[in-house]
């Protein structure tokens, strides 16, 4: 990928909203060659969607968010790809990582309640052959996704003291 069409990721990375003409100016290009590399990012399924992150902690409709670890068995043949895919087919899952180390595969899951994510492990996740154990942890608090930062950060105010 040639350099022109990665600053034009990495600005449509840093906001989704930028428009191309916008984006022509900032990196001194004609707009019909940023419409174009867009266009062809887009068709290789390079950019593959335009999204919205949400502090979720700010809106009184909050969800409960749980990491799994899950261990699983591989299928000959094709390995973690089939059991992953039944994984991320579920509406509860919102991203499914192969991770090297102490377990197989990392799974981000979304409910209402902390009974609707424990019922999706025990009703969904776990009985599913190739698994052959899970470790849940319930999201407490974002600080930070994608480079975003949630919280304002006020600067330290206190004076300094040298000896």
């Amino acid at each position: 990928m040639d350099g022109r069409k990665m600053q034009i990721l990495e600005l449509l990375k840093e906001d989704a909203r930028r428009s191309a003409e916008l984006i022509a100016t900032m990196i001194d290009v004609p707009v019909d060659e940023v419409k174009q590399a867009i266009a062809e990012m887009e068709q290789d399924h390079i950019i593959v969607k335009y999204a919205t992150v949400v502090n979720w902690s700010k809106v009184e409709d909050e969800k409960v968010t749980a990491l799994i670890e899950v261990q699983i068995t591989p299928e000959r043949g094709r390995g973690f790809e089939g059991i992953a895919e039944r994984i991320y087919l579920y509406p509860e899952v919102k991203s499914v990582y192969l991770m090297s180390g102490a377990y197989d595969l990392l799974v981000e899951v979304q409910g209402k309640t902390l009974k609707d994510v424990a019922s999706f492990v025990s009703n969904k996740l776990s009985p599913i052959d190739a698994v052959l154990s899970t470790k849940t942890f319930f999201i407490l608090k974002k600080y930070k996704q994608d480079g975003i930062i949630f919280e304002e950060h006020e600067d330290d105010h206190r004076l300094l003291i040298s000896p």
